[in-house]
């Protein structure tokens, strides 16, 4: 089974959080893959959750190369569109990879919440 990828800013990442809380019948059935400190926070509230590097060490990256394996089902990246980010390349290189590879992608709640619903 493929991985929901998830990911989110400093600013975003209680919103998830609370989010992936919310599904958690949904994320309950589906490996999941995250990103170190959002990871972590996860796995604080119990749930299960294979982590990566955080993305400023490169976790975007380890991501997107997931995606390039056939690994990941689709990505809920809730990002904070009014900061800067130092790996804005990394970051930008994801969100490509979500289209060359056909990978729905979230990047807020609403469009996260289709996901969860559709993705089996």
């Amino acid at each position: 089974m493929k991985y929901i990828a998830l990911i989110a800013h400093d600013g975003k990442k209680d919103e998830l959080v609370e989010f992936v809380s919310n599904n958690r019948e949904f994320f309950s059935k589906v490996p999941t893959l995250a990103t170190h400190t959002t990871g972590s926070k996860l796995k604080e509230k119990g749930i299960d959750v294979e982590t990566v590097a955080s993305g400023p060490r490169g976790g975007d990256a380890q991501i997107a190369s997931r995606i390039t394996e056939g690994k990941v089902a689709g990505v809920i990246f809730f990002r904070d569109p009014m900061g800067k980010h130092p790996h804005e390349p990394d970051i930008n290189m994801l969100l490509r990879l979500c289209d060359v590879y056909n990978i729905p992608l979230a990047t807020n709640p609403a469009t996260a919440e289709l996901i969860a619903r559709n993705i089996a």
